[in-house]
């Protein structure tokens, strides 16, 4: 992979890192390089772009609708809408490639591209170094009536919000509901889908003025929402991120129903109505020892992943299955879905709550966490981790006391420079007893000089 693009499409501090030149000359590059692996053999192009409501949205999605034309792309403009909308409209629309504007649950002064390729899924890793590589090369602009022209349809959101009550087994009925919408691209659609699965409806944090995305709220600020559902009197609270493809959850207890929980709850559902392709569910190496005990126990295999929802779904194209995620609330069902998906998520977990007549609460507590310690170690030769005899010795010893009531992992970050230690044990103090002296060990033996 190139320098350019991350784990999730490209992503920076809008109008710093991620300007105007370079999503025009992006756009242009992915019309050149698609149309040259055959996603445009034989017909004029077409491309979905929208975007979440953070400002610097607004000149860019003209910079990349300004590429595409220039290229030769009709492009079909949606507004404000979730990722996974994008991707969903990509393929419903026969679109030749989606493009959404968004920084997820990073700050507001960030923004970021992802590319869809035909059929709503994401680009493989050799498609955006090539469209890395052809950036700014030189080209024959089309002209006249070979340019592509450009249309507005708000309206075609609508068939997305329907492709979700679709999916549902029941509805929602008798269920009261918090949604925290981060502010986010779900501020219309999360509270609207929501309202027609029949459940009653209150949404917090769905005033977007351009600037105020994430801020506080949302799935990576959960304490605004926890309060509103034991306020409310609700069975459970929802919590998307900026582009709502995350759903993490709050039980009426005012409790975190996290990744884990939600996906262990969302096997079960599916192995009782015989849909767990295989009996499996994938999930990362960072899923809770909980979780997989859990599994364990309910007799579903889990096979695990590396850290990022793009792992997840390699896997489960390869393998055919149909369900996956990420403790962090990236949770894939596809069998409707191409892509992580927060609004599908928050419908079924709720629509299993409604189905079963147990609580959210009583339905999580299927999966009982070990206490995790996390420690980031920065000032390290992150390249000198695999094979540090003085690192190896101190997760074995470690190990050896946990023995399979606990589990000890350690990776360089892909996203920041730092190692990750991550230690699960049966109480929080042996966790981070055994956090702190492995990361210790890190510290003196792969110091930077």
């Amino acid at each position: 992979m190139g320098g350019l693009f991350g784990t999730d499409g490209v992503r920076g501090l809008a109008n710093r890192d991620l300007t105007a030149e370079i999503a025009l000359d992006l756009s242009v590059a992915a019309a050149h390089v698609l149309g040259e692996v055959g996603v445009f053999a034989g017909h004029r192009p077409k491309a979905v772009v929208g975007r979440d409501t953070r400002a610097s949205g607004e000149f860019l999605e003209a910079a990349v609708v300004a590429g595409l034309a220039s290229a030769g792309v009709d492009v079909i403009l949606v507004g404000v809408v979730p990722t996974p909308t994008v991707a969903y409209l990509t393929a419903a629309l026969g679109a030749d490639l989606g493009v959404m504007l968004s920084a997820s649950h990073n700050p507001m002064p960030d923004n970021g591209i992802k590319f869809f390729n035909r059929g709503g899924v994401k680009l493989d890793d050799e498609i955006e170094d090539a469209i890395e590589a052809r950036l700014r090369e030189p080209w024959d602009r089309p002209i006249g009536d070979q340019v592509g022209r450009i249309r507005v349809d708000f309206g075609a959101v609508a068939a997305y919000e329907q492709h979700l009550l679709d999916t549902l087994p029941n509805n929602l009925a008798g269920l009261k509901i918090v949604v925290d919408c981060a502010n986010g691209a779900a501020f219309v659609i999360a509270p609207e889908v929501l309202r027609r699965a029949g459940a009653e409806v209150i949404a917090i944090h769905a005033a977007p003025d351009g600037l105020n995305i994430n801020d506080g709220c949302g799935s990576t600020h959960l304490e605004g929402l926890a309060a509103a559902v034991l306020e409310h009197g609700a069975d459970a609270g929802i919590a998307h991120d900026g582009d709502a493809d995350r759903c993490l959850a709050i039980d009426e207890n005012g409790e975190l129903v996290d990744g884990d929980h939600i996906l262990a709850i969302l096997a079960m559902s599916m192995r009782a109505a015989g849909r767990l392709a295989e009996n499996t569910v994938v999930s990362t190496v960072m899923a809770n020892l909980g979780f997989k005990i859990a599994m364990q126990e309910a007799g579903i295999l889990v096979v695990e992943t590396g850290v990022g929802d793009r792992y997840v779904l390699e896997e489960m194209r390869a393998k055919g299955y149909l369900l996956g995620g990420e403790q962090s609330g990236h949770i894939v069902m596809a069998d409707f879905a191409t892509t992580g998906d927060g609004l599908l998520t928050a419908l079924h977990l709720l629509a299993r709550v409604a189905q079963t007549g147990k609580s959210l609460g009583q339905l999580a507590s299927s999966v009982t966490k070990l206490p995790q310690v996390l420690i980031n170690v920065s000032g390290v030769d992150r390249s000198r981790l695999a094979g540090c005899t003085e690192v190896d010795m101190a997760v074995d010893q470690a190990a050896s006391i946990l023995g399979e009531r606990g589990r000890i992992l350690l990776r360089p970050s892909g996203t920041e420079p730092v190692i990750r230690v991550m230690v699960e044990a049966p109480t929080l103090d042996q966790a981070q007893s055994i956090s702190e002296s492995i990361a210790a060990v890190v510290r003196g033996a792969l110091r930077e000089h």
